[in-house]
């Protein structure tokens, strides 16, 4: 990775904590219903803290706050315990349908997450940032870490639900959990060598201009 930081702290406070908070008070006994609401803490935090700051929202951390709403309000729907397995893994399908939508808008949700973290808010790195933003490659850099990140989700999230109506039900209970983390990791390293890309062209663009 160059010396710009990496992109995959901030995916892991916008994604893996609060996945982890819910998971972590589930197994403590904590209700589905309550788990949700505490692990919404950290993307609700984010969202905020972004809007007063920037006057922007942060994409990811909304989309995983409105994730877990929907999944309280599920959470009413059904008690068969199948359901409930296969409710858990919807949150990371849903966020997954709305980044791979989102890489084919002019907006990625993946290019604000990401930016932070390859600029580290050094000015030099925001101004190069905002030179390189709008050219093709770095668009498509932006685009098909969007698209990396949402097929993942998307296909751990249909593994998840898919064992969840045909694996026995002792099984899933802690197969659901490999499998996202499996996903998870696989996803952040491929996620994660895509971003260098552009973390790399960041970093050219600056040593261009001193030597300029």
């Amino acid at each position: 990775m160059t010396n710009n930081g990496s992109p995959l702290k901030s995916l892991a406070i916008d994604i893996a904590v609060p996945i982890g908070v819910y998971y972590g008070l589930h197994a403590l006994g904590v209700s589905v219903f309550l788990s949700l609401a505490l692990s919404g803490v950290v993307p609700l935090a984010r969202t905020l803290q972004q809007f007063a700051k920037h006057r922007t929202l942060n994409g990811l951390a909304l989309v995983v706050l409105v994730t877990n709403v929907v999944g309280m309000l599920l959470t009413f729907v059904s008690g068969d315990a199948r359901m409930m397995i296969a409710k858990d893994s919807l949150g990371s399908g849903i966020t997954g349908l709305v980044i791979l939508a989102s890489a084919f808008t002019a907006a990625p949700i993946m290019t604000k997450t990401i930016q932070p973290f390859l600029t580290r808010g050094k000015p030099e790195n925001e101004a190069a940032w905002e030179r390189l933003a709008g050219t093709p490659r770095f668009e498509a850099i932006m685009r098909r870490t969007s698209v990396i990140w949402g097929i993942g989700f998307v296909l751990e999230s249909a593994a998840r639900v898919v064992g969840a109506f045909t694996l026995p039900i002792e099984t899933m209970v802690w197969l659901s959990t490999v499998i996202f983390v499996g996903a998870f990791a696989v996803i952040m390293v491929i996620g994660g060598k895509t971003a260098e890309q552009a973390g790399k062209m960041i970093e050219a663009d600056v040593k261009h201009l001193v030597a300029a």
